[in-house]
């Protein structure tokens, strides 16, 4: 049996409230504002990205965002997006 597709604004409210709804309150502030500006206009590969990077550990998170640690490369796009979010 086939899965069926997560139709699109379901997708966006979906990780928009993964990303207030974090195990550490500086990563649902900083997600949930980034979540709120950008996921409504973001491409299709950029959400999947975002996606997976919402599966990943919030000490991970918090210590990439604030440049404490090197993200692994395929989120170091997107990570400097979210910090330039939160520095603002």
């Amino acid at each position: 049996m086939s899965e069926i597709p997560e139709i699109p604004e379901h997708r966006i409210k979906r990780l928009s409230m993964r990303s207030m709804r974090r195990g550490i309150k500086e990563m649902d502030i900083i997600l949930s504002a980034y979540a709120d500006a950008e996921l409504p206009r973001m491409s299709e590969d950029k959400i999947a990205l975002y996606d997976a990077l919402l599966d990943e550990n919030d000490q991970d998170l918090y210590s990439w965002v604030t440049g404490q640690t090197i993200p692994p490369e395929r989120f170091q796009y997107l990570l400097g997006e979210i910090a330039q979010t939160f520095q603002k």
